[in-house]
C-alpha cells in the first residue's frame, strides 16, 4: 500500500501563527532537506471558488480564490493564480525563486485575478511561464490574449507588457506529457463552461492531480477521462463547491460535490482526496460539516484550507490490488 501523505495544517484563525507562517514554512523546508528534494510538497494559498470571501466566518478555512503551490525539489509549479497568488508571490520573491511554472485550469476570474499581483512577474531576471488552453467560449482569443485582456483599461491600470520579468505563454498539448526536468506534467479536458483542464504532476514516483471546476453527471458514472487522469494518484484535489441539493439547482454551472469526488477517488484508487473550491457563502462550520460527512464515506478525506501543507516523500511501493 502507498504511504499516507504527511499533512500539516496551519490555522489562519490564529493571527500570531498566521503572521509567522511564511517564516515557519521556510525553516521547515530547510529542516526537510533531502526529503523535500525527493518528493512533492503541496501548499494551499487559495481554496475558495467564484469570488474571494474574507471575514471572520471564513477565517479558519480561508477566503482567497484558487491557488496551489506544488514543489518538486527545486521546481516550483503553481496551479491557478486566483487571489491566493498574491501571498505566494511575495514568498517566492523573498526566496529568490527565479523560475515559476503556472498551470491554469481555465480563464475565469477566480483563477487568474492574482496574476497582476504576483510579485515574481514584476522582478527583472525572473521567469514566469503560463500554460493552459484558450477558452472555448471565445474562439480566436489566445491564452495570452485572455490574460492580457484582464490587465487593460478600464479594468486595470498596468498592462501585461509592463511586467518586468520574462513572461511566457504556452498552449498545452492535450494527451502529451510535458517534461520539466524530472517533473512530468499532463493535462486532460474536463467539463466546465468555456472548457477546463485537469492537471497531473508526477515527480520521484509521486503524483498529484488537480481537478477543480469540473461537473459530474448526476446519477452517472464518474468521468472516465478524469478517472484515467487520477489513476493511482497519491493526492486528488477535487471541486466540491456544491452540496447535493445545491447541485440539483446548478446543473450546467460546471461544479461538483464531495460525493462525486469520493466516487472518482474510489474508481481511480486515489490515496488522499482533498475537497477544494469551497462555495464563497460556505462558512467554516459548513465546510467542516462537509469534511466530516465525506470522511465518513471515505476515510481520510479532508477539506483544503489556506496554509495547509501536504508532503509526499520519495518513491513508494505499488499500491496493492
Amino acid at each position: 500500500m502507498a504511504r499516507r501523505a504527511r499533512i500539516i495544517v496551519v490555522s489562519s484563525t490564529d493571527r500570531a501563527r498566521h503572521a509567522h507562517r511564511n517564516r515557519r514554512f521556510t525553516r521547515r523546508d530547510r529542516a526537510l532537506g533531502k526529503a523535500a528534494e525527493m518528493g512533492i510538497d503541496i501548499r494551499f494559498w487559495g481554496v475558495r471558488g467564484s469570488i474571494a470571501s474574507p471575514g471572520p466566518r471564513t477565517a479558519g478555512v480561508g477566503g482567497n480564490t484558487s491557488c496551489v503551490e506544488v514543489r518538486c525539489g527545486d521546481r516550483v509549479l503553481v496551479l491557478d493564480v486566483g487571489t491566493g497568488a498574491r501571498a505566494l508571490g511575495e514568498r517566492l520573491a523573498r526566496e529568490g525563486v527565479e523560475d515559476v511554472q503556472v498551470l491554469l485550469s481555465h480563464l475565469h476570474w477566480d483563477h487568474i485575478q492574482g496574476l497582476p499581483f504576483f510579485a515574481p512577474a514584476w522582478i527583472p531576471g525572473r521567469r514566469v511561464t503560463v500554460r493552459g488552453a484558450p477558452s472555448t467560449s471565445t474562439p480566436g482569443l489566445s491564452l495570452e490574449g485572455s490574460i492580457a485582456a484582464q490587465m487593460m483599461p478600464p479594468h486595470f491600470p498596468v498592462r501585461l507588457e509592463d511586467m518586468r520579468a520574462t513572461i511566457g505563454f504556452e498552449e498545452i498539448a492535450i494527451g502529451r506529457d510535458l517534461a520539466l526536468d524530472d517533473v512530468s506534467v499532463r493535462a486532460a479536458r474536463l467539463a466546465h463552461p468555456g472548457g477546463v483542464l485537469g492537471w497531473r504532476i508526477e515527480h520521484a514516483g509521486r503524483s498529484v492531480v488537480y481537478a477543480t471546476d469540473t461537473e459530474h453527471v448526476a446519477g452517472g458514472e464518474p468521468d472516465a477521462t478524469l478517472v484515467e487522469l487520477a489513476r493511482d494518484a497519491d493526492v486528488l484535489i477535487y471541486d466540491a463547491m456544491d452540496t447535493d441539493a445545491e447541485h440539483a439547482a446548478r446543473v450546467g454551472w460546471g461544479h461538483s460535490t464531495w460525493r462525486a469526488g469520493v466516487a472518482v477517488a474510489d474508481a481511480a484508487r486515489v490515496g488522499q482526496l482533498v475537497l477544494f473550491h469551497h462555495d464563497p457563502q460556505r462558512d467554516d462550520e459548513a465546510v467542516e460539516a462537509i469534511e466530516r460527512a465525506a470522511a465518513e464515506r471515505r476515510h481520510g478525506t479532508i477539506a483544503a484550507r489556506e496554509g495547509m501543507v501536504i508532503g509526499l516523500g520519495g518513491r513508494r511501493e505499488a499500491r496493492a490490488a
